[in-house]
């Protein structure tokens, strides 16, 4: 497989989770305002912004077009949700969980901050990529 596939597929299916969430927070954000911290004020309007946040970054990364840019926008986010969601919630429990769903929840968090550690990585890795043949910054630079 050449490297360009490659790119291009590494760009799908990384940003495949950032465009997914996205769409989430933009269109059914109800499961996801349930795990906000009570402490965030106006949690629909957050959600939806932090939906575009993803999109534009997701989208970035698919056309491959201002990596660096799209790099710091996710990492960042990831950054800020694994400090105020998953960490925390590694260590306490909402009011919602029980002895009988605790299990669960201790898988599901402690899965989601694993799976942001690596997202992260990847957002450090992004910094220095450049993208291959099929990509918009490929072609605005004229290479071929």
């Amino acid at each position: 497989m050449s490297k360009d596939v490659c790119d291009l597929l590494f760009r799908l299916l990384f940003s495949f989770i950032f465009l997914a969430l996205g769409a989430e927070h933009i269109l059914s954000d109800g499961l996801i305002q349930k795990l906000m911290p009570a402490w965030i004020p106006a949690p629909g309007a957050v959600s939806i912004l932090v939906g575009i946040i993803l999109m534009i970054g997701g989208i970035c990364i698919v056309l491959g077009w201002r990596l660096r840019f799209a790099a710091v926008l996710l990492g960042t986010f990831v950054i800020i949700v694994t400090l105020t969601v998953h960490l925390p919630a590694v260590v306490m429990d909402p009011h919602f969980v029980n002895e009988s769903n605790k299990w669960m929840w201790d898988i599901l968090q402690r899965s989601n901050l694993a799976k942001n550690l690596c997202l992260l990585g990847v957002c450090i890795l992004l910094w220095h990529h450049k993208p291959g043949r099929w990509s918009l910054d490929h072609r605005l630079r004229g290479s071929d």
